[in-house]
């Protein structure tokens, strides 16, 4: 039976560029699908955010790039705590699936890994 189960994943970029911005998101969403082994269809959103620092683009083109066009998403800003991460892009999928929370896999990459070393 499927149940709804959440995928966490971040990545760190160096630029506050549109190209940086997207082709870091896409690295992070394949990584997630492809070791979760999520199809598309499966996905019941997605909820992107982005540091204060990151608004050169929205990280939901990078699903829409992928083809992820059915997928309802949405972009917002990480609460701006003094020390955290900068120019961070975090994601939280939804998806439909077969598999337990504990034996989802988390992607966290580049300097993100530090956010959680338990997870990532």
């Amino acid at each position: 039976m499927k149940q709804i189960r959440g995928i966490r994943g971040a990545i760190s970029v160096s630029k506050n560029t549109r190209d940086e911005i997207v082709s870091s998101t896409m690295t992070v969403l394949r990584e997630m699908a492809g070791l979760n082994k999520i199809k598309v269809e499966d996905i019941a959103s997605i909820i992107f955010s982005v540091t204060r620092d990151l608004n050169a683009e929205f990280p939901a083109i990078a699903a829409r790039k992928l083809g992820w066009s059915g997928t309802p998403l949405l972009c917002t800003y990480e609460v701006d705590v003094p020390g955290s991460l900068p120019k961070c892009i975090r994601v939280l999928m939804h998806v439909n699936s077969g598999k337990t929370q504990s034996s989802i896999k988390h992607v966290y990459l580049k300097d993100a890994k530090k956010l959680r070393p338990d997870l990532g």
